[in-house]
C-alpha cells in the first residue's frame, strides 16, 4: 500500500462523491475525459469496465490509452450555485490494468457495494482500471457543512 495521499476532508469527499471523470491521452496527444463510477482503497482508485453498450471489435479508447501512456487523472468535483460550496479534488498518477487475480476482484466487490447498479452485472470477466495515487490536488469547500481548504501534495 502506498503512504497515505489523501487528507481526511479529500477522502471524505471522494466517498460522497458519486461520478468522476477519468482524463487519459492517446498516442497523438488528443486528451480523452469520460465520466465513471470509483472506488479508493488505500493508495489506489478503482474503476472497473461495466456492461453497459460497447463496441466489441476494439478495446475501450481510455484502454487503449493507458496502454500507450498510463499516466492518468480523475477528478471529482462538486458544482453548487452557492459558489462557496464549490469543490474538488483531483487524483494524478500512473493506472495499470487488472483483467484478474486477488486485486482486480476485492476493487470490483468494492465498486459493487458502492454501486448497487453493478450488484447486477457480471464484472468478473472485465477489467478494473488502478490508478495509483501519485499526487492529490484539491480546492475549495470539501467538507460537507462549506469549510474552505486547498491542498497539494
Amino acid at each position: 500500500m502506498l503512504p497515505r495521499m489523501l487528507n481526511d476532508a479529500q477522502r471524505q469527499f471522494l466517498e460522497a462523491g458519486r461520478v468522476g471523470h477519468l482524463a487519459t491521452v492517446d498516442a497523438g496527444g488528443a486528451p480523452h475525459l469520460v465520466p465513471v463510477c470509483y472506488a479508493v482503497d488505500g493508495g489506489s482508485l478503482y474503476i472497473t469496465v461495466d456492461e453497459k453498450p460497447k463496441r466489441q471489435d476494439v478495446p475501450l479508447k481510455r484502454l487503449r490509452n493507458i496502454a500507450g501512456n498510463p499516466q492518468v487523472a480523475v477528478t471529482v468535483d462538486r458544482w453548487d450555485e452557492d459558489w462557496t460550496r464549490l469543490a474538488w479534488v483531483m487524483l494524478r498518477g500512473p493506472a495499470e490494468v487488472l483483467v484478474a487475480g486477488a486485486e482486480h476482484d476485492a476493487a470490483q466487490e468494492r465498486l459493487r457495494a458502492r454501486y448497487p447498479q453493478y450488484r447486477a452485472m457480471d464484472l468478473a470477466p472485465l477489467p478494473v482500471i488502478a490508478l495509483r495515487i501519485a499526487r492529490v490536488l484539491s480546492w475549495g469547500a470539501l467538507a460537507v457543512g462549506g469549510e474552505r481548504s486547498g491542498s497539494s501534495r
